[in-house]
């Protein structure tokens, strides 16, 4: 891994950059653009930039009738506005029409820190991937974001990308291969599979060398994209590992976790373990707030640990041959 890059600046760069490849491309921004860093496309593109000011549901409905003229929108916010204030339009134009319309929220998680657990998004993985039709990304660094705002520009239907507003270390080389719908595996282990999705991936490889130094050898995974997710690869890990432990920056409920155990319940059942936020957090250090909250590597490979205890009590037990 080298050094940290923030994902945002990460995203206002590739936008500028595929601002310059295609000219469909359009950008809508509800005044925080100098926080997303969309700004960036507006000062090189300016008659393809749109600041609507505070209104996010307008902002989306504007693009909603971009999209219908051919273009193809690029929606800017924080996530936790994205998700909430502009549900409806998303819903019922986007979603509902299947509109070429990319919603893209910024300060995902808890990287929005110091303002707080109002402005931390830990539900919008939960409310997007209920929408039918939604393909949903959540990328893990600087190299994966660009890579994602690229395939996205050639992706038919609606889409919502996931940002962090922090700097993460970059995990992946530029020449890495991105693919809508399919999962990373980093390394490859048979005793338990660590499924994550977000910039908590560094700190899944870290706990994954602790887990390495006790004797314990870890799959890791990059499921970037939760929705549609990669169920194959799932079915795969659950069947030479036995036990699954997916981490993600959001609520236990309706995120990563919820998408893995509903495929793993389908298809190979295993015991699986979900890492995430169980309460809304508070104002403070990013990095100390993610130690607090259960995202730091040693409480992960601790529950790595205990997701393998329960695949060894089961096949004790062997409650999968009554």
């Amino acid at each position: 891994m080298s050094d940290k890059i923030a994902i945002r600046d990460a995203y206002g760069q590739a936008l500028k950059a595929l601002g310059g490849l295609n000219r469909k491309v359009v950008a809508l921004e509800a005044d925080v653009g100098g926080s997303t860093k969309s700004v960036l496309f507006g000062k090189e593109y300016p008659d393809r930039y749109f600041n609507v000011g505070i209104s996010e549901l307008n902002m989306v409905n504007m693009a909603a009738g971009l999209s219908l003229e051919g273009f193809i929108p690029y929606v800017n916010t924080f996530a936790v506005f994205m998700t909430s204030r502009a549900l409806d339009p998303i819903q019922s134009l986007i979603a509902y029409d299947g509109l070429n319309v990319r919603l893209c929220g910024t300060y995902c998680g808890l990287s929005d820190s110091y303002d707080g657990a109002s402005h931390q998004a830990i539900t919008d993985l939960a409310a997007m991937r209920s929408i039918p039709g939604m393909t949903v990304i959540s990328v893990s660094d600087a190299v994966e974001t660009k890579k994602a705002v690229m395939a996205l520009a050639d992706y038919k239907g609606p889409a919502y990308l996931r940002l962090s507003r922090a700097p993460h270390p970059v995990v992946y080389e530029d020449n890495m291969e991105f693919e809508i719908g399919k999962g990373i595996v980093h390394r490859k282990g048979s005793d338990v599979t660590i499924i994550s999705t977000g910039t908590v991936l560094h700190r899944v490889l870290e706990a994954a060398d602790l887990l390495e130094q006790q004797g314990i050898c870890a799959t890791v995974v990059d499921m970037h994209t939760v929705e549609p997710i990669d169920a194959e690869l799932i079915k795969e890990c659950a069947g030479k590992t036995g036990a699954i432990l997916t981490v993600e920056e959001h609520s236990i409920r309706g995120g990563l976790g919820s998408a893995v155990a509903e495929a793993v319940s389908a298809s190979c059942p295993v015991p699986v373990s979900i890492l995430g936020a169980e309460t809304f957090a508070e104002s403070g250090d990013l990095d100390q707030l993610m130690e607090k909250y259960g995202y730091g590597a040693r409480n992960i490979a601790a529950r790595a640990r205990e997701v393998i205890r329960q695949k060894q009590v089961i096949k004790q037990n062997g409650y999968f041959n009554r």
